[in-house]
């Protein structure tokens, strides 16, 4: 019998999980939507065939992103472990616990400049409250544009603002981690995401009433198989797994405070689905503005900051849409950021048994110290380059395009083939609860022979081996 197929009895009494399936749901959700919910995914499916990119988005969640956020949910729930304490719990091999480093690895490298971008969002919902965006109407195009351009270059490069900022946004994180996972998480998640879908809602209904709404629903939602080659299949599945924060013990982390008796494999699909409609209709709340105002559609963050702000002025009652947008702007970086410092500080206080607090003070300050340093134009090391790369790129790069795929990777291989059947199915039927056994073996046959194939192949593709 495999070292790990031995039962682990749950978690001990002193360690939290989440309350219900419906505080699982939120906190799993608001952790896999972020900053790439308002601009990447809306932006990508326009450029990439619109409803037939949408398509394939679903068969990649279908065939890697739901297939390795149940692996992570089932190395979780299982041990009531962090990300390194997983695979020790397990008795396996100590080079698998490189999975669980890799991960926190990640998490630092991705707040040093997550937070960052956090900060100017931060800083945007403060000057639409403020007004500053409210006299764009009375002036000409040109003049406006530059007005949006500056306050965008203070909240990116000024000497002080973009270091307040981060340093409010990892602030309001570590304070709501040093609550806990029922107070603190839990509570956050359960009232900002439903908060975060009722903005959303809003934005789109008021969207939909412009001019550009029918060409901005038509780049989206057309479908053109026309534009499909193998690219866009490998940018699907990339995007499939990046989008869901999977790879960097996240989905361990959160799974490692699910109640028993929560089903894993459908709140995946659940998660999965909810996270492509905030995508969507993150999609319908911007684009049919971006269009009405003849923007270009391929803005990425730039779109979010500098014509955002100014596209809202024109509009009746525009400072108030500008200011729920960024909010719920903020509050999915919010919840994102949330995910990633936990992974850390659970390890910190599990495996090196520190206190709670100490552990989210502590590194919540070294992503701060490290992340101002290196990630603003104006930090001390702002200009310096690795190869060629300024460190907020090079951050970037590093996780999402190195640690993340292979630590995915090297999950489907751990529990498609150091995870028997019978193992799993037990687990994912809670201990024979839920009759789902057939389900269980055709999951369990493409974590160990579809899931890693295609992660591989995204791999190859994201550090240029494989190009089309």
């Amino acid at each position: 019998m495999k070292n790990d197929e031995k039962f682990l009895a749950g978690s001990p009494k002193s360690r939290e999980t989440f309350s219900s399936g419906l505080a699982i749901f939120f906190a799993t959700l608001g952790s896999a939507v972020g900053l790439g919910n308002i601009w990447k995914f809306p932006y990508l499916t326009g450029a990439n065939g619109g409803g037939a990119f949408i398509l394939i988005y679903l068969v990649c969640i279908a065939l890697v992103g739901v297939p390795i956020m149940v692996a992570e949910f089932y190395l979780g729930r299982k041990t009531r472990s962090n990300a390194v304490g997983v695979f020790r719990k397990l008795k396996a091999s100590k080079y698998w616990r490189v999975i669980g480093f890799m991960g926190m690895a990640s998490s630092f490298l991705i707040m040093f400049f997550y937070s960052a971008v956090a900060g100017w969002v931060y800083a945007y919902v403060f000057k639409a409250i403020r007004g500053d965006f409210r006299g764009l109407s009375g002036l000409s195009f040109e003049q406006a544009r530059l007005v949006v351009e500056s306050q965008f270059s203070e909240a990116v490069s000024g000497p002080v603002s973009p270091f307040v900022w981060q340093a409010i946004a990892i602030s309001v994180v570590a304070l709501i981690l040093c609550a806990g996972v029922k107070k603190g998480i839990e509570r956050v998640t359960k009232t900002l995401m439903p908060v975060l879908l009722v903005l959303i809602v809003v934005c789109v209904i008021r969207a939909l009433t412009l001019e550009g709404a029918t060409e901005g629903f038509n780049f989206l939602a057309r479908v053109d198989f026309s534009k499909v080659d193998a690219s866009v299949v490998l940018t699907a599945l990339g995007l499939a797994f990046f989008k869901l924060s999977l790879g960097m013990g996240t989905m361990i982390t959160y799974g490692s405070y699910f109640t028993s008796d929560n089903n894993l494999i459908k709140t995946s699909f659940h998660v999965a689905l909810s996270d492509t409609v905030v995508s969507l209709l993150a999609g319908l709340a911007v684009f049919p503005v971006v269009f009405t105002f003849g923007l270009a559609p391929e803005g990425g963050p730039g779109l979010l900051f500098q014509t955002i702000p100014l596209v809202f002025s024109l509009l009746p009652f525009g400072n108030i849409l500008l200011i729920l947008f960024f909010l719920l702007t903020s509050i999915a970086a919010t919840t994102a950021m949330i995910s990633m410092v936990e992974v850390v500080v659970v390890f910190f206080t599990e495996e090196l048994k520190m206190k709670r607090t100490t552990a989210v003070l502590l590194n919540t300050s070294v992503m701060l110290i490290v992340g101002a340093l290196t990630v603003h134009p104006s930090s001390i090391f702002g200009s310096a380059r690795i190869f060629g790369k300024s460190f907020f790129d090079s951050f970037d790069y590093m996780s999402s395009n190195i640690l993340l795929p292979i630590g995915g990777l090297l999950i489907a291989i751990y529990v498609g083939y150091r995870v028997s059947s019978a193992n799993l199915k037990l687990e994912l039927s809670n201990q024979g609860i839920l009759k789902n056994g057939r389900l269980v073996s055709t999951y369990h046959s493409v974590l160990r022979y579809v899931t890693p194939l295609l992660l591989f192949l995204v791999f190859l593709n994201v550090i240029g081996v494989l190009t089309f």
